[in-house]
């Protein structure tokens, strides 16, 4: 998908202020890995309490702008290809079972109100939109 992609393409930012499309990769990666922890401890629990984190941060301490591009998305694949593998393994009962203790209110791309109970369904279907508008972002197109 991103194959096509120039290294030097890559690493320039999109606009002023904002992430090239390597910092953007970066920050999936980043979002998999958090997101691959709270998928794996929601299992079992009662609740859907995790940390968020410092998204700049990371992408900052990571130097992902000097990072090979063909090295970023090969990880980014291949860890998205786990998470695909983790998720098919999640219980329906697990992924529909609503938890009315949470922080997506505060974590969440697509934020729901405290009062309101949700699934780890949902904490996933909002990584998938989240990574989907960010692909968009480097890949208009799609």
């Amino acid at each position: 998908m991103f194959a096509e992609l120039d290294e030097t393409i890559a690493g320039r930012s999109i606009a002023e202020d904002k992430w090239s499309a390597k910092e953007i990769i970066g920050h999936l990666i980043d979002s998999a890995c958090n997101n691959h922890r709270r998928f794996v401890l929601a299992q079992g629990r009662d609740d859907l309490l995790f940390e968020g984190y410092d998204q700049e941060h990371w992408v900052s301490a990571q130097r992902y702008k000097r990072e090979s591009w063909q090295g970023l998305v090969a990880l980014w694949q291949a860890y998205n290809q786990h998470l695909a593998w983790v998720i098919e393994g999640i219980t329906q009962d697990e992924l529909l079972k609503p938890r009315k203790v949470h922080s997506l209110d505060q974590i969440a791309w697509k934020i729901q109100r405290k009062e309101e109970a949700v699934t780890l369904g949902f904490l996933i279907e909002d990584y998938i939109s989240h990574l989907e508008n960010h692909v968009r972002q480097i890949l208009p197109e799609l």
